[in-house]
Order: C-alpha cells, then sequence, then structure tokens
C-alpha cells in the first residue's frame, strides 16, 4: 500500500489532470502527480530516454530491467520487462536478467552492458573495466544514453520504492 495518497484528480490541475489522462491513470504517474512541474518534467525525459535517442532499444531495455532488478523495485522490472519483450528481448533474455552478465542467454556486447548497469548502481563512479569495453563498441552518444537511462531509472527504482507505489491491477 502507498505510504502517501495518490494525487486526487479531483484536486488535481488541468494540466496534471491532461497527462494522467495520456498516460493511462498509472499508479507511478498518480504519485508523481503531487508535484505538477516535476511530472512533466520526469515524463519529458523519460520519453527523451526511451523515444529519442540512438542507442538500441534492446540495449536500453536490457539495462533499465536490470536496474530495477538490482533496486529491488517489482513494479519497474515488470513494466521492463513488458516493453523489452515489445522492443524485442526474447522471454529466455527477459527471464536471464536476474543472474546478469554471467547468463549465456546474452551476447558479449548485451553481458558487457549488464556488467556496466551493475558497475554504475552498485558504485559511486562506473570503472574502466566495465566503461572500456562499451566505448569501443558504442558510440559516445549511446554510452551517454545508457548511463543516463541507467541513472534515471535508479531514480525511478528508488522513488517506487520510497513510496511503495502499488502494482497496477489492470
Amino acid at each position: 500500500m502507498a505510504r502517501i495518497d495518490y494525487v486526487d484528480p479531483a484536486n488535481a490541475t488541468e494540466r496534471t489532470n491532461d497527462l494522467l489522462k495520456k498516460l493511462g491513470h498509472k499508479n507511478i504517474f498518480r504519485m508523481l502527480g503531487h508535484s505538477e512541474r516535476h511530472f512533466e518534467t520526469y515524463v519529458r525525459m523519460g520519453n527523451a530516454i526511451r523515444f529519442k535517442g540512438s542507442l538500441d532499444p534492446v540495449l536500453r531495455e536490457l539495462a533499465i530491467t536490470r536496474t530495477g532488478i538490482l533496486c529491488d523495485a517489482e513494479y519497474e522490472i515488470v513494466a521492463h520487462k513488458r516493453i523489452g519483450k515489445d522492443v524485442g528481448v526474447s522471454d529466455e533474455k527477459n527471464a536471464a536478467l536476474e543472474e546478469g552478465a554471467s547468463s549465456d542467454a546474452f551476447t558479449e556486447l548485451e553481458k558487457a552492458v549488464l556488467r556496466f548497469t551493475d558497475d554504475v548502481v552498485q558504485n559511486d563512479r562506473a570503472s574502466d573495466a566495465t566503461l572500456n569495453p562499451l566505448a569501443e563498441q558504442l558510440s559516445s552518444a549511446d554510452l551517454v544514453e545508457l548511463y543516463l537511462a541507467i541513472g534515471f531509472y535508479i531514480m525511478t527504482s528508488k522513488f517506487l520504492r520510497t513510496f511503495d507505489v502499488d502494482m497496477q491491477t489492470v
């Protein structure tokens, strides 16, 4: 059960209600709706990460879902396994994300992305050992986008956990 009430549409601004309608009244957005300015900015950043970059969407979703796993954010894991499947992540790879880079389900590039993800989530600074192999395979833009996706979903996962945002029932 959520630690604070979700935003009440009857008391929300027209802009917040418009955003909630566009986003399907998902619980994460109903919680973010308490701060209209931050809600709107959060949505813009999330859309940029998911739809505006050059990073391969499968690599992005592997990193995002692994971030949710490492942050123990069930809401995020469920949502991004579904999103991942929609962009081409196989059921086998989705299942193997619990194991991470040691799983044979992943390509060498995917393993490098997962090792980098683990390093970013668990440490203050990604090591040369996880960054350099990716720098040899991805463009600088893709590296930046990968890092920003991981960082954004660390924040999202911790937001979900802090406020105990409930899983969707529909």
